[in-house]
């Protein structure tokens, strides 16, 4: 069974047309990565499944009891907040010293424990955002453009760790990326977005749908081609364009 399935999901804002008649279901253990143009109605997605905003028609069905961890695009703290890594966890209601450990060692940050926020790398930073997610032991991890901003090396890290979370507690796996040079080797599923699905399947399928390439480029086929996906997630063909420095959505 799904994790959660949207059925002719559409979200409209006066006359505009964010999301037009889109179905999608993410299994347990399953990597999805939804890429698209800005604009595109890809974080509106993540807002409609986590429920901060309601479809305008269709109908979105979770799993009873679905416990979904979100790691946001970005998070804002005030740089002169003294703030230890493990202070922030314990911020989270009803979780135990146990649950925190454990959420440190799934995002690999045990020895980030008593480093202040505010000397994080970006790296490290979105890996205490991954921890705080994975407190709520999340049956589906949502991830809205978390690795926007990091180096190359950052971003492909961050990738295999999200693989090892995958591995270890077979959660399904929803990401918003921009991160093309890296998407084939991220996901199980690609789907690509652009107010309605244009086209969507494995990664290599994507990569070569005409539909893909009329929003990424042409070029782009050869680029993806090298990007295949493997469990063991070899990272040492990375050589793609970096667009971690693209604008949000």
């Amino acid at each position: 069974m799904s994790l959660f399935e949207f059925n002719d999901v559409s979200v409209r804002f006066g006359d505009a047309t964010v999301l037009d008649r889109v179905s999608v279901n993410v299994d347990a253990g399953e990597i999805v990565t939804i890429v698209g143009p800005n604009g595109s109605g890809k974080s509106t997605m993540l807002r409609v499944l986590i429920g901060s905003l309601k479809p305008t028609s269709g109908a979105v069905t979770r799993q009873k009891g679905l416990r979904i961890g979100y790691v946001p695009q970005r998070v804002h703290l005030d740089p002169t907040l003294p703030i230890t890594v493990s202070r922030l966890l314990r911020l989270r209601r009803n979780v135990g010293q146990a649950a925190i450990r454990d959420a440190m060692a799934k995002a690999g940050i045990e020895d980030l424990a008593d480093r202040q926020m505010n000397v994080l790398s970006g790296g490290q930073f979105q890996r205490v955002m991954l921890a705080r997610a994975l407190l709520s032991n999340p049956q589906l991890l949502v991830l809205d453009e978390a690795t926007q901003g990091l180096d190359q090396p950052g971003t492909a890290a961050f990738y295999e760790r999200i693989e090892a979370v995958r591995q270890e507690t077979n959660c399904g796996v929803l990401m918003v990326s921009h991160d093309l040079h890296v998407v084939m080797s991220a996901s199980d599923r690609v789907i690509c977005l652009n107010a309605h699905i244009c086209c969507q399947g494995e990664p290599s399928h994507v990569a070569s749908a005409p539909e893909y390439r009329a929003l990424f480029g042409a070029g782009t086929k050869g680029t993806m081609a090298l990007y295949t996906h493997h469990h063991d997630h070899n990272h040492e063909h990375d050589h793609g364009h970096d667009h971690s420095n693209e604008a949000a959505e």
